[in-house]
Parts: C-alpha cells; structure tokens; sequence
C-alpha cells in the first residue's frame, strides 16, 4: 500500500491543480503539477527498496499520469491563455492530453523491449513540466496576443514530441563511480542551485532545453560529414 500512497498523493495534486486552474489560480495549479512529479518519482523507488513491484502498481502509476500530467497541464493552459483562440485553443488543449495518454500507452507497451537507456519520445512529466513551468514564470497578467501564439505553438510543439520517436537520455545506465558520471552528479547539483535561485525560470530553461535536446542532436547530426563509399 505504501508506493500505492505515493501515487494516490499524485493524483490528488492533479485533481488539485484542476480545481486551482478553474478558480484562476494559474501559478498555484502549475506549482501543484511540479508536488505531482515529486510523487511520481518517488513511488517507483519506495516499491523497488520495499519489494512490492507490482503489474498494478505500474497501471496505476500510468493512469495517474494521464491525469496529473495530461488533463491537468492541458486544462491550465486552455484557462491560462489559450481559451482566447476558442475553439482552435481547445482543440490543441486537447491534443496535448490525447497525445500524453497515447505516450504513455506506447511507454507501457514497449517497457520491457526498448533501451533503457533512452526514452522514445518526450516523457509526459518532462513534458508537462515545460509547460507549466513556462505558465509559472509568466503571469497571465502580463499575457499578450504574442504570448498567447507563442503558448500555441509551444503546446502543439510539446504534444508532437511526447508521440515522435525522437530519443531521450533516460540517464538510467549513468555509472556515477566514472568521470562522466561524476560530470552528471556535477550538473545536477548545478541544476539545484539555479532552481534554488532562480525558481521558476530555471526550471521553465532547464525543462524546455531537455525538450528541445533530442530534435536539436537529430537534426544536427543530417549535417555531419559522412565518410565516402571506398570502391572494392
């Protein structure tokens, strides 16, 4: 019952941050979306250090993150600023839960067949979470029509990375006792202190630059020179 806690204490912050995003209460309902992934993340270890991995834990954990990840994310910023487009606003509201449930769907499907070492696709947390981190550092006070366009892309952006087959370093295979792993231990503590300081800004950056990695590394290695053919 214990990880089951933790994922129950996730769907409630999703619930939470729907109720927020209904009364207009944006920064609170984006903040509830960053406690849901802190329970997300912790439940999988607590069953893994108390051996009570299950086949419903991972149904459930899935069908949390539709809510607190999917529903909720997708329902803020409709409220927040893209319910001035109307019915195009919904409409992209939509694909972006639609396409975190179909992420999820593929992730479940193919957790026992793909590299763990990469994610395939854009996880729906990191996803969510450069959505909301973006609605955070941005008061709907200060929204604009050109925020607003920019949000519309970004949404759709972020809804076509979750379902591509672009690959995401999962960071599961890093040996932290090596030189590289020590550079990531180094990043992280890196990435603490400039959330420390800058909040949501710096997780809005760190978030949407680990979006953007996988179709910035594709698209830079077409350039890369091939080596010629050598004739037999």
């Amino acid at each position: 019952m214990l990880p089951a806690l933790f994922t129950a204490g996730n769907i409630f912050c999703g619930f939470l941050s729907l109720e927020s995003s209904a009364r207009g209460e944006f920064e609170y309902a984006a903040m509830l979306i960053f406690v849901a992934a802190f329970f997300d993340g912790i439940d999988g270890r607590v069953a893994r250090l108390t051996g009570s991995t299950s086949a419903f834990g991972e149904q459930l954990d899935s069908l949390s993150d539709v809510v607190s990840f999917g529903v909720a994310p997708a329902f803020l910023v409709y409220r927040w600023g893209l319910s001035a487009y109307g019915r195009a606003g919904l409409l992209v509201s939509f694909l972006f839960a639609v396409c975190g449930a179909l992420r999820l769907a593929r992730f479940n499907v193919q957790v026992h067949v793909v590299d763990k070492r990469w994610f395939v696709g854009l996880p729906i947390p990191s996803a969510a979470g450069a959505l909301c981190g973006l609605i955070w550092a941005v008061p709907a006070s200060q929204l604009t029509d050109t925020l607003r366009a920019v949000f519309l892309a970004v949404t759709a952006g972020l809804a076509f990375l979750m379902v591509s087959t672009f690959r995401y370093r999962s960071f599961k295979d890093v040996d932290w006792k090596t030189r590289r792993g020590r550079f990531y231990f180094l990043l992280f503590f890196l990435g603490i202190g400039l959330i420390y300081v800058g909040r949501e800004y710096a997780l809005a950056g760190l978030l949407v630059t680990y979006a953007a990695s996988a179709p910035v590394v594709r698209f830079a290695g077409l350039f890369r020179s091939r080596p010629k053919d050598v004739a037999a």
